[in-house]
């Protein structure tokens, strides 16, 4: 599995995910979000896969919330 903001792999019956953006805290954006999701949903029919870990890149933070650099590109209805 390879993905852009975010490194997987599966030990031991343990899937890791590990959010890939320490430049931004782990800040969630769209990209990270659709690929964590993509990833949820190929790890729940992995019949050996007993427990998810999600874990954050870099010693500051496990992921500081929301992207607010794509907030600017969103409007109100």
């Amino acid at each position: 599995m390879g993905y852009e903001n975010l490194d997987v792999y599966v030990e031991d019956n343990i899937a890791f995910i590990k959010i890939n953006r320490p430049e931004v805290r782990n800040a969630l954006n769209k990209e990270t979000l659709d690929e964590l999701l993509e990833v949820l949903d190929l790890l729940e029919g992995e019949e050996p896969v007993k427990c998810v870990v999600i874990t954050g890149e870099g010693e500051k933070s496990f992921a500081a919330g929301a992207d607010i650099s794509q907030l600017e590109h969103k409007t109100m209805h």
